[in-house]
């Protein structure tokens, strides 16, 4: 248990950190749910649409560091070639 009041402040901010990242997750998981969901079902134009939305969310949980930037041009490199095999 937090003591000092530097360690209570500190075990705040955690929860709320925590807090927005599970948010951030999720959010970043359901996209990439959409945009697979969007390329199963065959048609071209809701996939480029989940993909061109999608991308912009991937590299934001890079820039808040939720994400390695690896992973995420691994998505949306894999994203993007399941959508041009539509075509």
């Amino acid at each position: 248990m937090a003591n000092s009041p530097q360690a209570k402040k500190r075990a705040r901010q955690a929860v709320k950190r925590r807090t927005r990242n599970v948010a951030k997750r999720s959010e970043f998981r359901t996209i990439l749910k959409s945009a697979t969901y969007a390329i199963d079902a065959g048609d071209k134009e809701s996939a480029a649409s989940a993909l061109k939305s999608a991308i912009p969310v991937i590299d934001a949980m890079v820039s808040k560091g939720l994400i390695h930037k690896n992973k995420a041009a691994r998505h949306k490199s894999r994203l993007t070639s399941k959508v041009k095999a539509l075509g």
